[in-house]
């Protein structure tokens, strides 16, 4: 299986900016599917689907609450995915979470990293 582990996260003050980053390891030309995926569960909520990258020609999808501040991209060398947030909002706080092998839509995810909390403070 694929291996995720994630960097980044921490407290930041509306409208700033913060980067996650996922790393994979292990079977990472085995993906069922040449996606990796961004969710998030803020406290109280249901974990929502963020964001997606196609692996192979980088095409894109975000969620309409993010589109515009958030942008995904990935290491030209190093098999690296970044989640870059800009102009970050306080509903923006929750738990990160990259996955890989699912669908540019957000289904069918079946490895995960452990976690990034993000917290956006006013």
């Amino acid at each position: 299986q694929v291996k995720l582990v994630q960097s980044g996260g921490g407290l930041v003050q509306v409208g700033g900016s913060l980067r996650l980053s996922c790393a994979a390891s292990g079977q990472t030309f085995t993906f069922s599917r040449s996606n990796m995926g961004w969710y998030r569960q803020a406290p109280g909520k249901e974990r929502e689907f963020v964001a997606a990258i196609n692996w192979i020609d980088r095409t894109t999808n975000y969620v309409d609450s993010v589109k515009g501040r958030f942008t995904l991209s990935r290491d030209n060398a190093k098999i690296l995915v970044y989640l870059q947030m800009d102009s970050l909002k306080p509903e923006d706080t929750g738990v990160y979470y990259c996955a890989a092998g699912g669908s540019l839509d957000g289904l069918g995810y079946a490895s995960w990293g452990q976690g990034a909390l993000v917290t956006v403070s006013s």
